[in-house]
């Protein structure tokens, strides 16, 4: 069967829906950073659209792959003219296929970082978006300071140096656009960050700060950063799935993306150039959306790192499996409904328990097969901002500890790299050499793991945590996780 491009979308089968809307008339609004499964699921499909319903021609998307890794997504995109195929995977097995037409053009910046700064340089771009990953920002999980140290930082700022960095990238453009006479684009983050905006907003003017405390100074008052919520559950593309699209629908595509129906995306209206009519495609959009951030990552993005560790130990490789056991059903439940709901306040329009409901739903999809292994990627990225701040906001008002301390627990055996079966774990984290060490000292100093200050800041001076944490590491380590779950569990919140 013919790879899919433009020139092949008319031989598709009809069960593929494809875009109706002449991408020849689409022109870049928007340049994206991070083009990743979950842009792809997400944002290029609410402007896939709206360009459906002949709307937002001028708001399309620029892809920009910012690391080497990116350059096989470089070239699938080339191949395939920037088209690729949106493959919704239902409960029931029901599958539907869409082509999505949203990304025009994509660059590899280690390649041409010239074509990228110019690109985001161009008049007709008013927003840059990102999906950077929780660690993109360069900023201390502790004090949320950004990080300027940092090697790709420091190159960035050399003078004359060639930009590498997102941060080097999006602020040459802003340079140049200041010195053009031409409005700072907005900058957009969709990444699963509390107030990513704001983050984004202190880390790109920390940057720029650097370079000239003037220009950051005008990028932290003049650039717009609008704070998001983003969710749908994107699973990493597999062999398995290109095959699969091949055969359900004939579809032969280098990098598909396969996705849960479930999707939500709440933005805040702070836009300095303008927008896509985002709310015509169903997006939320909002004055404040703190509540709705908070709900999405304390419950859903929390929850993925309760089931992920723990369930890994236990011997599980899938979301639903581990989702679908009793035990650990209870375990979630118990963080949802005790630990993770008391620290939200009400959430507009959003029914907590509804809304859990549907996250357990969704988790236990088994045409998904979303690996644990992905949710327990970069955790020292993830632990901070999902699961931190529960716990923490429990021990300041006395409620329930056990099920959020139980996941550290889980985390710091899961961080030895060896599962209860004696089977190598393959831990994937900026910081896995210095995790290991730590776990490895837990036999003579069981808060080894959470005595990382840069980590977990003053959390081991707390008496009630490390009393609780030390006896639940000392169950997973010593009965395994089934044990100790029942014991945590049993034992309610102390």
């Amino acid at each position: 069967m013919p790879a899919l491009s433009s020139r092949t979308l008319p031989l598709l089968s009809a069960s593929v829906s494809t875009p109706g809307y002449d991408r020849g008339k689409v022109r870049v609004g928007i340049v994206h950073l991070g083009v990743g499964g979950f842009h792809r699921s997400h944002q290029a499909m609410y402007l896939d659209r709206l360009m459906e319903d002949g709307r937002a021609l001028d708001w399309g998307i620029c892809g920009v792959g910012v690391l080497p890794g990116d350059r096989r997504m470089a070239e699938v995109m080339a191949a395939q003219d920037c088209l690729y195929t949106l493959v919704v995977t239902h409960p029931d097995g029901f599958l539907s296929a869409r082509v999505v037409g949203s990304v025009v053009e994509y660059l590899l910046a280690p390649d041409d970082p010239e074509a990228v700064v110019e690109r985001m340089a161009d008049p007709a771009v008013r927003i840059v978006s990102l999906t950077v990953t929780e660690g993109g920002y360069n900023v201390s999980p502790v004090t949320g300071a950004f990080e300027g140290a940092d090697p790709g930082i420091v190159a960035d700022l050399r003078p004359g140096a060639v930009p590498r960095t997102s941060f080097g990238l999006v602020t040459e453009a802003l340079v140049r656009r200041r010195r053009r006479g031409i409005a700072p684009f907005t900058v957009m983050s969709c990444d699963n960050i509390p107030g990513n905006g704001e983050v984004a907003r202190r880390s790109f003017a920390a940057f720029a700060g650097l370079r000239d405390p003037g220009l950051g100074q005008w990028v932290d008052r003049e650039v717009a950063f609008p704070n998001s919520m983003v969710d749908r559950i994107t699973p990493a593309t597999t062999d398995v799935h290109r095959t699969e699209l091949r055969r359900r629908f004939g579809v032969a595509d280098g990098w598909p993306v396969v996705c849960e129906p479930w999707t939500q995306w709440v933005l805040e209206d702070r836009f300095a150039c303008g927008r896509p009519p985002l709310e015509e495609a169903g997006v939320q959009v909002v004055e404040d959306v703190e509540p709705y951030e908070l709900m999405k990552l304390r419950l859903l993005n929390g929850s993925h790192q309760a089931m992920g560790y723990l369930g890994t130990l236990a011997g599980y490789t899938f979301m639903h499996d581990v989702c679908q056991d009793p035990l650990f059903r209870r375990f979630l439940h118990g963080y949802l409904d005790r630990e993770a709901t008391p620290t939200l306040a009400p959430v507009p329009g959003i029914d907590l328990d509804s809304y859990k409901a549907d996250l357990i739903g969704r988790f236990s999809n088994p045409n998904m097969r979303d690996t644990l292994a992905r949710l327990c990627a970069e955790s020292s990225d993830r632990i901070p901002k999902f699961l931190l701040p529960v716990l923490r906001a429990n021990l300041a008002s006395g409620g329930e500890i056990g099920c959020s301390v139980a996941v550290l627990a889980g985390w710091a055996r899961y961080a030895e790299g060896i599962g209860e079966d004696g089977a190598p774990i393959e831990v994937v984290d900026p910081l896995r050499d210095r995790l290991a060490a730590a776990a490895r000292r837990q036999d003579e100093d069981p808060l080894a793991f959470v005595s990382d200050r840069e980590l977990f800041g003053d959390l081991v001076d707390d008496t009630r945590f490390a009393d609780t944490y030390r006896r639940t590491l000392g169950l997973v380590r010593g009965q395994g996780t089934r044990a100790a779950l029942e014991q945590v569990l049993s034992a309610g919140g102390r």
